[in-house]
């Protein structure tokens, strides 16, 4: 079993990713930020994470996209705004095709959510320091495992949002 931390949309909040890190940072194989960090990549609290350029991201040579590959699943990882991703998901979902990825994370619309479009899961984690849609500042937390992904979404400060638990099952290309 693999676990796989994403946050995204810190907008310069240290303190939430350092607290973020030091609560779950030992026991992650893998730590996502999906841009608009706002941080250059030496800053110490970016440091541990494999992040992305988003479109507040002025500091740094983050790359625009980046794919991971864990325990056989392909994770293609981008902030969002050059997939046009607050009015659709079809551009992204034609990239995630492109590159053969079974998840897609990615944030810049602030808001929460996960859903599976054929073979595809997409991940958004929410905000960490500007939410929208919920009060919640959110970030996600994946176990890999057998083809199967386990997501739990967490509030900072305030644990599992467990109401939002949910379990998807990979499909093996080929």
């Amino acid at each position: 079993m693999s676990k796989v931390l994403i946050v995204s949309d810190s907008h310069g909040s240290t303190e939430v990713l350092e607290g973020i890190k030091s609560l779950h940072g030992n026991d992650m194989d893998l730590m996502i930020h999906c841009g608009d960090s706002e941080l250059s990549e030496k800053d110490a609290a970016i440091v541990n994470f494999h992040s992305v350029k988003g479109n507040c991201d002025f500091y740094g040579s983050f790359p625009d996209d980046e794919t991971h590959m864990i325990n056989d699943v392909k994770i293609f990882v981008t902030h969002g705004h050059l997939y046009s991703v607050k009015s659709t998901l079809v551009n992204l979902y034609y990239k995630a095709k492109e590159v053969q990825a079974d998840i897609v994370c990615f944030g810049h619309s602030h808001i929460l959510g996960a859903e599976m479009i054929d073979d595809v899961l997409f991940i958004n984690p929410g905000s960490i320091r500007l939410p929208r849609g919920r009060r919640e500042r959110t970030y996600g937390i994946i176990e890999l495992r057998d083809q199967k992904v386990l997501l739990r979404f967490y509030d900072y400060g305030n644990g599992e949002l467990s109401d939002l638990r949910q379990e998807f099952s990979l499909h093996k290309k080929g």
